[in-house]
């Protein structure tokens, strides 16, 4: 069953009960929320922004005042999605405590719904430490790409023993209290056995139809961030190469002084009617 059009945002109470499919897409800036919220249920202010707007070459030196300001942004571009803001890598792994004080600094400053961290077992603890104080989260396990440098890019769930540590870590998210869990790059049958095993929502991206919702990278998904394309990712536009067009019929008017024509400037001020002797 689809989420019902409504006019109030969405909360993280509809996206726990309602069981979607929900539509998620990240979002960074206000334009482009306001592009995107009529026609999602959950905006993610992902922390691939630091590959996809700063050309960082992975998510781990995305920072705390990073987050921040584009969680801010996409609140103030949406009013129909729940939003949700990722913890960046080093703010909630330390301990709870540490956890719940950047959580809490997300949450005061952008305004969004909840937070999103990555982690199974080893983050159970912590999510039930920021539920307990209030702080709706969102797990993540899978591939975990704050965790690149540990394991890579690869999918999840190649051997018996790693889809089981994935469902052991989607079991223990859902029982520290998360609202919902993304599951990123696994086998489709491993993410279909998760989402008919767990009380929460689902949501995929590289992992199945059968989740609760999908999420894709803007950016991936309208051909804008072109460094590297998922094989999980489906192109919906080419804004990239629109762009690119768009500059070079820009750049050649400009150096052919076509650009700007008389219809673009504002010509010469109006004349002063001569002084009364």
């Amino acid at each position: 069953m689809s989420t019902p059009v409504t006019e109030r945002r969405l909360t993280v109470r509809d996206i726990r009960k309602g069981r979607g499919p929900f539509v998620c897409l990240t979002a960074y800036t206000t334009p482009v929320a306001r592009l995107l919220d009529p026609h999602t249920d959950v905006l993610l202010v992902g922390d691939s922004l630091g590959m996809v707007l700063y050309g960082l070459d992975s998510t781990v030196p995305v920072t705390m005042d990073m987050m921040v300001a584009h969680g801010a942004a996409v609140m103030r571009g949406s009013k129909h999605a729940c939003v949700i803001v990722d913890m960046p890598f080093g703010s909630y792994q330390e301990s709870p405590a540490l956890a719940f004080r950047h959580a809490a600094r997300i949450l005061a400053e952008t305004g969004c719904a909840a937070v999103k961290l990555e982690g199974g077992i080893e983050m159970a603890e912590t999510i039930r430490f920021l539920t307990d104080r209030g702080i709706p989260v969102c797990g993540h396990i899978g591939l975990m790409p704050q965790a690149v440098n540990a394991s890579g890019y690869r999918v999840q769930g190649r051997t018996a023993e790693e889809a089981a540590r994935v469902t052991k870590d989607a079991s223990a998210v859902a029982a520290a209290g998360a609202f919902g869990v993304v599951i990123e790059s696994t086998y489709r049958s491993l993410a279909d056995a998760i989402t008919q095993s767990i009380p929460i929502p689902t949501i995929g991206i590289g992992a199945s139809p059968a989740c609760d919702g999908q999420v894709l990278v803007v950016d991936d998904m309208v051909g804008l961030f072109t460094d590297f394309t998922p094989r999980f990712v489906k192109r919906y536009a080419e804004l990239g190469a629109t762009l690119s067009q768009a500059a070079e019929a820009y750049a050649r008017d400009v150096r052919a002084r076509k650009f700007p024509g008389p219809e673009h400037c504002f010509g010469d001020p109006p004349k002063e009617p001569p002084a009364r002797s």
